[in-house]
């Protein structure tokens, strides 16, 4: 007998959530066929069968926050003629999980794929508390996943009037008195504090109690610099501002290479990066995830633009890879396309030492050099660093580099050459 256990599938990983199985106890199974969807704190995953055999137990739930090494399926494997089957492989069976992503690009359209079902543990929750097979509801989610929305609108549309009942006269009387209290009764409506939120809530308090923050805040005229990315629309070349804002980073931080650096307390070091892995907070309805480009500072604009909209788009659809995921030696936010705040304090990614927002743009009134009041477009920025590493004249001068670069874009494609 075989368990097929839950292992580690990524950086710092200690739990996952069970979202649905994609097999019943004694069904039959072939090799690397998906067994069950877990959602991590950063990704969804699934658990292939390491060997063709039949499913004796399942020892977990749908819904259950597991920790890793937990054993999740019995599996009795098959024999093939008259070789017995080896035992397997411990290496094998902890390192055979795919990521959504991958097992997706390969699958062939067969009746597996009617398991697949793509909603948040919460979103799954409510249709089983309802008595609704979720199998049953389409989507209209990114990528056909099944929203809230989605299941509250499916038991509505299910829902059968109700049979007329005759009330008596005293039975009104007692139901108006009893209203007010009533209404004071209502329970309130829980949500789940697992998986990716569970984990956001520890990694942010961990970084807060850990990092003593500073924040720096400064405006920016990034007029030339829209006025710049409406010149390359007319030639049909869409440059987002962001990855504008990305490169200005990169070339900053290489002029200022502390923050592009980890504390090792241990070592008593900093260590200084020389590669610029910029992650980007991205929110999905699952929670705030920070995809990261790698080597910004080797790649173009067109580049760095393809990659923002391929991760977006990943992120959206919950694919995209640890790889993807990890590895970041510094942090934006943008949240000025959200119509946001004109600024926050921002928590930084730990074990990074900084990150900035960018913030929503305005149009204000602005005296220039030659004392004129002309109408302008000024974005907030603010700049959370980690004290231990950095100063605050540092940070001051390394905004100050980056609004010259941003103020200024000639300048910024001076440093392109």
């Amino acid at each position: 007998m075989i368990e097929v256990k839950l292992h580690d599938i990524g950086e710092g990983m200690t739990q996952a959530d069970i979202l649905s199985f994609f097999v019943k106890k004694g069904d039959k199974v072939k090799p690397d066929e998906p067994l069950v969807e877990v959602q991590t704190d950063k990704m969804t995953a699934e658990i292939p069968a390491p060997y063709a055999g039949v499913i004796k137990e399942i020892l977990v739930k749908e819904g259950e926050t597991i920790p890793v090494g937990t054993t999740l399926f019995l599996l009795e494997a098959e024999s093939a003629g008259k070789e017995s089957i080896t035992p397997p492989n411990p290496a094998h069976t902890n390192t055979s999980t795919k990521s959504v992503e991958t097992t997706r690009e390969h699958q062939t359209p067969t009746k597996l794929h009617s398991f697949r079902i793509m909603a948040a543990p919460y979103t799954r929750k409510i249709a089983r508390d309802a008595g609704v097979d979720i199998e049953q509801i389409e989507g209209t989610g990114p990528a056909g996943r099944i929203t809230d929305e989605d299941v509250y609108r499916f038991i509505e549309s299910k829902e059968q009037p109700a049979p007329k009942v005759e009330v008596k006269e005293e039975q009104v009387q007692q139901v108006q008195t009893n209203t007010e209290s009533n209404d004071q009764q209502e329970s309130p409506t829980v949500i789940p504090y697992r998986g990716r939120r569970k984990q956001i809530g520890k990694k942010m308090s961990q970084s807060l109690l850990t990092i003593p923050h500073c924040t720096h805040f400064e405006e920016v005229d990034v007029t030339n610099i829209l006025e710049l990315r409406e010149t390359w629309k007319k030639s049909n070349q869409s440059i987002s501002a962001t990855a504008l804002f990305l490169k200005a980073i990169s070339i900053a931080l290489k002029d200022y290479p502390i923050f592009n650096a980890r504390l090792n307390e241990q070592e008593e070091t900093i260590e200084l990066i020389k590669e610029h892995h910029i992650g980007i907070a991205t929110d999905t309805e699952d929670g705030l995830i920070v995809p990261v480009i790698r080597n910004v500072e080797k790649k173009s604009l067109k580049e760095i633009h393809a990659n923002l909209k391929e991760f977006t788009k990943k992120a959206q659809d919950n694919k995209l890879s640890m790889k993807e995921l990890t590895g970041g030696s510094f942090t934006i936010s943008n949240v000025g396309p959200l119509g946001g705040s004109i600024g926050a304090t921002p928590i930084i990614n730990q074990p990074e030492v900084g990150l900035i927002s960018f913030h929503k743009t305005k149009k204000r009134p602005v005296v220039n050099e030659q004392e004129e009041i002309v109408i302008r477009s000024i974005m907030n920025i603010s700049m959370s660093f980690d004290h231990r590493v950095a100063d605050g004249a540092t940070a001051v001068a390394f905004t100050n580099r980056l609004t010259q670069l941003l103020e200024e874009p000639k300048l910024l494609m001076l440093e392109l050459v």
